[in-house]
């Protein structure tokens, strides 16, 4: 497997983001096999929670990281707030985006299913949608969130964990 590709996004005001790299790996995961994306997170310690599509507003998330396998379809989406990287995500990708990097779906075929997940012990999800009231609290909800135990893709010695130690 090739290493993922990374991203970083400065702060911008709308949304904090992250000193921690996106990761987005190419065709790392089944296509077309939902079952089987959710397989390879739980067994990687990010258990999956969902099947959806990517919302179509800026947002993200305090008090988790997130993994994305696109199962079936294709995806552009914005990372990093509206002035980050769109980014085309095709059936098989993975996407593991640190928690406080913004993302939002600026195109998606009508046949997209996405599988998420979040690292094993990880708090409840959130979702903040940008310019929260409390920007220094916000910092500090991401800056606490753990690192989790192994990369969702690869396992305890994937990329994820050279990456973000």
């Amino acid at each position: 497997m090739l290493g993922p590709e990374t991203f970083r996004f400065d702060p911008d005001g709308a949304i904090p983001n992250s000193h921690l790299p996106l990761l987005v790996y190419r065709q790392a995961a089944p296509a077309a096999n939902a079952t089987g994306i959710e397989r390879l997170f739980t067994a990687n310690l990010w258990p999956a929670s969902w099947r959806n599509g990517v919302y179509p507003f800026h947002h993200f998330h305090a008090r988790v990281h997130e993994a994305l396998g696109v199962a079936r379809g294709r995806a552009s989406v914005l990372f990093g707030g509206p002035a980050g990287d769109v980014v085309r995500l095709d059936a098989g990708d993975v996407v593991v985006i640190p928690a406080g990097v913004g993302h939002c779906a600026v195109d998606a075929s009508a046949d997209l299913l996405i599988v998420g997940a979040y690292p094993a012990g990880s708090a409840r999800p959130d979702l903040q949608r940008g310019r929260p009231r409390d920007e220094s609290g916000i910092r500090g909800l991401i800056a606490a969130v753990l690192l989790p135990e192994a990369d969702p893709v690869a396992g305890r010695d994937g990329p994820l964990m050279r990456l973000w130690a």
